[in-house]
């Protein structure tokens, strides 16, 4: 896995310019069972993919955190949200609440997470490929498959069966 994963942004940056029009046609013209063709890519790619052997996610990038996710995390910790904030976040460019900095502070040597049971909505959703109306994220699974494995497998994969 950790082989995949040197390899995995020049594999990306190959496979761009192709991803990028797959990506702009499936827009155009989604097929009616793509929501169902994604969740079954995906369910079938997370049988063979751990994450706990990965984690790239977590060492390379951050999430965005909600309201709802600094209100949950902050009681978690039995912190105020804003000693929270002041602690772990800083506003970024979108001004949102990310990460003061990576690799996330909250994930451990063994990869596991700290906060897994009140981790940010964007953390538990990623790679984000079972997400309902897939195609309105094209820019967002575009970076995805540089960063996650899992990510770059279901669009190969997502290429081979749906022809457009």
């Amino acid at each position: 896995m950790q082989e995949f994963i040197k390899i995995l942004p020049k594999l990306a940056k190959d496979k761009h310019k192709e991803n990028k029009t797959f990506f702009a046609k499936l827009k155009k013209k989604p097929p009616k069972q793509l929501d169902y063709i994604m969740q079954e890519l995906h369910e079938e790619e997370f049988e063979r993919t751990d994450c706990l052997n990965c984690a790239n996610c977590c060492k390379t990038t951050g999430p965005l955190f909600t309201d709802k996710d600094i209100v949950r995390i902050s009681k978690h910790f039995k912190m105020k949200q804003q000693q929270f904030i002041d602690a772990y976040l800083r506003i970024d460019e979108d001004n949102d609440y990310v990460l003061q900095a990576v690799p996330c502070p909250f994930l451990g040597a063994d990869n596991y997470c700290s906060i897994y049971d009140v981790r940010p909505k964007a953390c538990s959703e990623f790679p984000h490929t079972d997400r309902k109306k897939f195609q309105q994220i094209s820019n967002l699974t575009l970076k995805n498959v540089a960063i996650c494995p899992a990510a770059y497998n279901i669009v190969e994969e997502m290429k081979k069966r749906i022809k457009l």
